[in-house]
Order: C-alpha cells, then structure tokens, then sequence
C-alpha cells in the first residue's frame, strides 16, 4: 500500500535519562550541554527529521536554554522543545518560542521549532487535574494567538491578556506544531480542544487503534482534527536474538528498589498514561513481551514511555509500518545509550522508510 512519508524523531536525554544499564547511573552519560549536544548532532548525522528535547525541573538541564543554545549548532534537524504550562507565562513563551524559532532558522532557511506542551504543576504547587489542564488548554489557545501575528483579548480562568503579538514572529509567521499526550479524560478533551499532534506512549495495536479513534471522535465534536504520534524506546539488531539479548543485558544490573525510585521521582509518576504503562508491563508475558516484539522491562527502570521495539531490522520496520497503517504519521524514538542506538537506526532502518518532518 502506499503510505505518506511520516515523520522520523529521536530524543535527547535533558532530564538524567541516559545509561548503559538501566538504573545504574553513569557520569558520562549524566545531562549535560556536551553530551545531549552529542546526541542531537548525531541524530541530525544518521538523517533523523526531528528531536524531542524534554524537560522536567527536577532532573537534568533547562530546555529552553538548551533549545537556543542546540539551533544555532545545527542545520537539519527540527527541534521539538518541551515546555512546561505550569512554569511558564504564556505571553512570554510566545516570545521565546519565536525567537528560537529564528535562531534555528539561520542555518537552514527556515524554522525548525516545534513545541511539546506538558500539563505541569508549577514546582512546589499541586493542581487537581481538572483545572491544570483547563489552564494548558487556555495556554495553547494564547500561544496560538499571538504565535499567528493576532492580536488576544483573552478573558480566561488562569489569564487575562488584551495584547498584541511580540514583534518577533516566527519565520512562516505561524504558530509552530504543538505536540501533546495525555490519556486521562482531562487530558484527551484538552489535546482535541487545542494540539494539532497527540502523541501515545507504547501500547497493544488495539488499544493504540482505539485511542486513535476516540480521539479522532472527540476533535471532531470541536470541529478539529489531529495528526497522531508515536513514542517509543528501540532496539534493533542484525537478528531478533541479538536484540532480546540486548534487552536483557539493559536490566542485567538493575536494583528493583532503584528502579521503583526511579520511577517514583518523575513528575508524572501518579498520571493515567503511567499507570497505563504500567498495567502494559503487568500484563506482559514473561519475559517481559506485551505483544509480538513490544518489549515492556524499560518501564521498570523509568516512568513515563516504557516499552521498545525490539527486533532486527525487518521486524522494527514493520511494526513501524503497521503503526503507520493505523494512522500514526510521527514517531519519537530514543534507546540506550541515546547517541549510540541513534546511530544503529538510522543505519538499519532509517533508509528504508520514506520519511520527512510534519
């Protein structure tokens, strides 16, 4: 069948999340500006179209500074900047995602931000889940205002704004792609309101096909429609023992306790998609396979997405595909170590996918 080319993302480890076995911290592969610079070069290297730069505030380095700072290194590659709602004033924000957004463009022509919306508390507060995501739902709707060269006359629950756009503009002069997650019912009705691209963590191909179709439902009832994403760890090999092989060297040296603390200090530990990933990982067979070559043990060493594909060569490309037929058109890859496994997709399965940035 023929498919539209989808869009090919790897992932930068900002927030401590980098090992070569799973729980075992190791300081060269601690965040910093060397080393996620490391990874985001090599990604751009291998051919990837995208790079998912994430944020928490209580791990790793700053985001936005990073963001700034990794445009005007690179060329290719789009950048995908994770903010936080909870830690931002959205005005501002505009502000900083259209500067960047230039930065970025002065190596290549054109803009190459793209922003990851998080739901977030602000640091030291706790907000029910109701209100903080009625607040990113407002969010998206001001930075999509002013991103888009309008003036906002805005009369919200969390902000009250009658203002005009920064002088800055992005280089299309539009607001960039947001990308957001979340499977709560808060969460669903906030991406349907206001993302153009809801992203999944790993799931069985049939809760990945209905999620798909609930929310294609529910943007419709808001006369929208959404573009579907994809985020999952990887590894691939020559063959499918050398893969499964790996995987288990991942966990060899991996403390349980340290695993669940690991997992417990993410700031998203207690949300809907964690405890999905979780009962993903619960439910698996017993070596850890939730379905064919859908390996789950990364979640016991991280919160958050918590499976990999897992296969050689032939076997990763057409799960990928198989995903693609269900309508998913953007995939976030990432795997450990980060720079290496980059460089073993991008030589064993990325030429064989037609792929391009959203």
């Amino acid at each position: 069948m023929t498919r539209s080319p989808c869009e090919i993302a790897w992932f930068s480890a900002l927030c401590d999340d980098d090992y070569e076995f799973l729980g075992v911290p190791d300081a060269r592969l601690k965040s910093s500006w060397g080393h996620c610079r490391d990874i985001v070069l090599q990604a751009e290297s291998g051919g990837f179209d995208n790079i998912l730069l994430p944020s928490g505030y209580e791990l790793g380095i700053d985001t936005t500074a990073f963001a700034a700072a990794i445009a005007a290194e690179t060329k290719t590659i789009d950048l995908l900047m994770a903010v936080r709602i909870g830690e931002s004033w959205p005005a501002q924000l505009a502000r900083q995602i259209a500067t960047i957004d230039r930065i970025s463009a002065a190596n290549a022509g054109r803009g190459r931000l793209k922003v990851n919306i998080i739901s977030s508390d602000m640091p030291g507060e706790k907000l029910a889940s109701a209100p903080r995501y009625a607040r990113t739902v407002e969010a998206m709707h001001i930075l999509k205002t002013l991103l888009n060269g309008e003036h906002l006359k805005h009369d919200g629950e969390f902000w009250q704004l009658d203002i005009d756009p920064p002088q800055v503009a992005t280089i299309s002069g539009k607001a960039p792609l947001l990308y957001f997650g979340g499977l709560s019912e808060d969460a669903r009705e906030a991406a349907a309101k206001g993302c153009d691209v809801f992203l999944m963590w790993p799931d069985r191909q049939e809760n990945v096909a209905a999620i798909i179709a609930d929310m294609k439902e529910r943007a419709a009832k808001h006369g929208r429609t959404l573009r579907f994403g994809y985020r999952a760890h990887m590894i691939v090999r020559n063959t499918e023992a050398e893969a499964r092989s790996y995987a288990d060297r991942l966990l060899s040296k991996l403390d349980a306790e340290q695993g669940a603390a690991i997992r417990a200090k993410s700031l998203d530990s207690t949300s809907t998609g964690v405890a999905a990933q979780a009962a993903l990982r619960e439910t698996a067979s017993d070596d850890g396979y939730a379905e064919a070559n859908l390996w789950t043990g990364v979640g016991r060493a991280r919160s958050g997405c918590g499976a990999a594909i897992v296969g050689d060569p032939d076997q990763v490309l057409a799960k990928l595909n198989a995903y693609r037929d269900m309508g998913i058109e953007a995939f976030i890859l990432s795997g450990y170590p980060h720079a290496a496994e980059a460089d073993l997709f991008a030589r064993h399965v990325l030429p064989n996918i037609d792929h391009a940035p959203l």
